[in-house]
């Protein structure tokens, strides 16, 4: 167990009689770069919550860099940093101050402070926004500047929740540089929570994914994406009515072909998709079912994630204000 910075067993958490977290068994090694990938309302925010003792666990129990989540939670907050979903930074007050206050609720020296500033500030590029107020930073400056301010007290995991969120693509990339370079460079154990499929599969080393409190599926981006096999074919037809009349008719036909169907489109795992998708044309036409769209590609984590809960990731927002409780927490617990 000396390698694994993060084991968790059975851990659940209901919020009266909604279940969010499910029972997961979880093990995070040491430097490793870990995603957890699913849609908001999936429970991602509610395990970062419990693992970073924002949360009490329902039931189960967690350890993090070797501190039970309940029994050591003060030796659990100083071994972690977190990055919220929401910005929690002080608008009022500059950069350097909001890093100054964090590293003093840490119980830093004042000398310590300001060379961990210093160095956390050049490690995200901010030197020259240092004294400027945070209202005058941008969406992407104030999320390097929450990265930097997790890191202030050299936590050994860090927990990024939704890290680029509503963030435009350009910004995105940069905040990926960051990650990445963070992980490899200070060898961080890192948890990323994310619902974007690209995210996931350029940062993680390893990835679980997450739909309604359960763990699926998990892998390396590759292995899952392997484990589909073959190749990909997306038909769009007028209506689910026909997508599953398709999917019943060939079925019969191909029995060995993976088929799913999510509202109009069909989605097949075909070991040729060159030879079935002129089978499954042919089987259209002699039902009289209009095909809108053939697609042949790879398959994506877009696809093993269909495959494996039947449906399109979503994007409801409902753990916003989950996180907003969050954050409210994490400051009052500080």
């Amino acid at each position: 167990m000396n390698d694994i910075a993060i084991y968790t067993e059975g851990i659940t958490k209901k919020y009266n009689e909604m279940l969010a977290v499910d029972g997961i068994k979880l093990e995070v090694k040491k430097g490793e770069l870990f995603g957890l990938l699913g849609p908001n309302g999936a429970g991602k925010s509610t395990l970062i919550g419990m693992l970073s003792t924002m949360l009490e666990a329902s039931s189960g129990n967690a350890k993090v860099w070797g501190y039970d989540i309940k029994a050591d939670s003060t030796k659990v907050r100083k071994s972690i940093g977190v990055v919220f979903q929401e910005t929690t930074l002080d608008q009022k007050l500059t950069g350097r101050e909001n890093l100054d206050l964090h590293g003093r609720l840490y119980g830093l020296a004042k000398k310590e402070r300001h060379e961990r500033i210093k160095e956390v500030l050049e490690l995200v590029e901010l030197e020259e926004w240092a004294d400027q107020t945070v209202t005058k930073y941008s969406g992407g400056m104030m999320r390097r500047l929450e990265i930097a301010r997790g890191l202030m007290h050299h936590p050994n995991v860090l927990f990024l929740d939704e890290p680029t969120l509503g963030l435009d693509p350009q910004t995105r990339n940069h905040i990926w540089e960051y990650i990445k370079q963070l992980n490899q460079e200070k060898n961080i154990t890192m948890v990323l929570t994310t619902h974007y499929m690209e995210e996931a599969d350029r940062l993680c080393n390893r990835i679980a994914i997450i739909d309604h409190g359960n763990i699926v599926t998990m892998g390396t981006p590759q292995e899952l994406k392997s484990s589909l096999g073959g190749d990909m074919i997306t038909l769009g037809l007028s209506t689910e009515d026909d997508a599953q009349k398709l999917k019943a008719k060939y079925i019969e036909k191909e029995s060995e072909d993976s088929i799913t169907v999510s509202e109009n489109k069909v989605l097949i795992t075909a070991s040729s998709g060159e030879r079935a998708i002129p089978e499954i044309l042919k089987i259209s036409s002699q039902m009289q079912l209009e095909i809108l769209s053939v697609n042949l590609h790879k398959p994506t984590l877009d696809d093993v994630f269909l495959h494996h809960t039947g449906k399109d990731i979503r994007d409801s927002g409902s753990e916003k204000a989950g996180m907003k409780k969050h954050g409210r927490m994490h400051r009052r617990r500080r």
